[in-house]
């Protein structure tokens, strides 16, 4: 076994900049978040937060013809 190659549980392990390894996951995570949250869906035009809170309104039975509910 070479000096510059590490093994941990029988898998090889590369050395790598700790530098170029955040640059490159950083805009892996944030194109995932922009696609994830950021975008509204083609199917409804809504974002995943928006469409949560449709769906506890809907469970609490909260509609624009009913009374109010207090919330805090």
């Amino acid at each position: 076994m070479a000096d510059d190659e590490l093994r941990l549980g029988g898998e090889k392990v590369l050395e790598r900049l700790l530098e170029d390894e955040m640059r490159e996951s950083f805009i892996d995570y944030s194109m995932s978040v922009i696609v994830q949250r950021a975008l509204p869906d083609v199917r409804d035009g809504l974002k995943p937060v928006h469409r949560r809170i449709l769906y506890a309104m809907g469970e609490l039975g909260l509609s624009p013809g009913r009374g109010y509910k207090k919330s805090a």
